[in-house]
């Protein structure tokens, strides 16, 4: 039996053409940087920076940007093997603005549709998806179909897989012969990335359908990850201990409730809680924060870590791409988020990276 990943992310991908001129509207930058972009893709190239064995499952188009995100992938080490191309659609494109400390405005090229919601049931490999130790999607993914089918399928595989892992070690705890599969007891979480992207929702933030959607998918998942309107979204709540309650009340293990500067929440079912504040920073983008910290809470989740010290590695890894302009190429190494950790904060040295590195 091949060995199964560490990570599998499942959603959005695209290019980002990012601005390298800061503080000037989009209509006046003349000079962009290009990357791999896309946030459960992002959250994959983040594990692997982190040591981990990762893959996505996604779509592109047949194009030359198709080519280009397959050629980065395979650089960061995220294996490409179910980045499968769309003959309709083309590879979106995702442009940003860059106004520190904390206005980003993005511009989406999803137009008719992306490849990325193009994903079918039949096609995914459901055995990886229920082998792999953490399983990761996003709400996006729920916007349309067949994405929405097929997230929901690869969810319901691992619910199965979990209850049937759950009557196995109960039979075996009683005395019967024991038949696990060696691969499965290394599963660590099922990831709902709440991941409120209005734009991609028919009705936008008035969206009918979305809180329905949400809420079946949550009761697949042990891990929900979220800002305070994504929470909103969800539960109906935007008070960060009321939201994580409400997200523990729908079926998860771990709530984990984004407070940008205000820190991170995280409750557990178990009763343990960690409150953890930012960790100060410099910000020059903040956009791929969120995907470093998926990145960072996976690697921590695998590492069997506490949730606090979890939650203070992520909101490191976190702060370490904020300071800097890329997204996935700004992705961090463990010894640059244990350097923010020791040193307290995002020294100039950590947000300009290894020598050579793009920032």
């Amino acid at each position: 039996m091949p060995e199964p990943y560490d990570v599998i992310t499942m959603g959005r991908i695209g290019v980002d053409l990012y601005p390298l001129d800061i503080g000037v509207p989009l209509a006046r930058v003349e000079t962009f940087g290009k990357f791999l972009g896309g946030s459960p893709t992002n959250v994959a190239v983040a594990a692997a920076r982190l040591g981990r064995r990762t893959a996505v499952i996604t779509r592109t188009g047949r194009d030359a940007f198709g080519e280009y995100l397959h050629q980065e992938l395979q650089g960061f080490g995220v294996d490409d093997r179910w980045v499968t191309e769309v003959e309709e659609y083309p590879t979106p494109v995702t442009f940003c603005e860059i106004f520190p400390p904390d206005d980003f405005p993005l511009h989406f090229y999803r137009q008719p549709k992306a490849p990325d919601l193009e994903i079918h049931p039949p096609e995914l490999d459901l055995d990886a998806v229920r082998d792999a130790r953490i399983f990761w999607m996003t709400g996006t993914g729920l916007s349309a179909e067949p994405s929405r089918a097929a997230t929901l399928t690869a969810l319901q595989a691992r619910s199965e897989s979990a209850r049937s892992e759950s009557a196995r070690s109960e039979s075996a705890r009683s005395g019967s012969a024991r038949s696990e599969s060696p691969a499965r007891e290394f599963r660590t979480a099922t990831v709902f990335d709440l991941d409120w992207r209005p734009m991609f929702w028919d009705g936008g933030d008035h969206s009918s359908v979305a809180p329905a959607r949400y809420r079946e998918a949550l009761a697949h998942a042990t891990v929900a990850v979220g800002n305070i309107d994504e929470c909103e979204i969800a539960t109906g709540e935007r008070e960060p201990h009321a939201a994580a309650r409400a997200l523990l009340a729908a079926g998860v293990e771990l709530a984990v409730v984004k407070q940008g500067p205000k820190g991170v929440l995280a409750v557990h079912r178990d009763g343990s809680t960690a409150d953890v504040e930012p960790l100060p920073v410099e910000v020059v983008n903040g956009l791929g924060a969120g995907d470093a910290f998926g990145g960072a809470l996976c690697h921590g989740l695998l590492a069997g870590w506490d949730i606090a010290r979890i939650m203070r590695y992520a909101n490191a890894a976190g702060a370490i791409v904020a300071s800097r302009i890329a997204c996935s190429s700004a992705m961090p190494f463990p010894d640059e988020v244990e350097r923010a950790l020791a040193e307290g904060a995002v020294t100039e040295d950590i947000a300009a990276g290894p020598p050579g590195a793009a920032s």
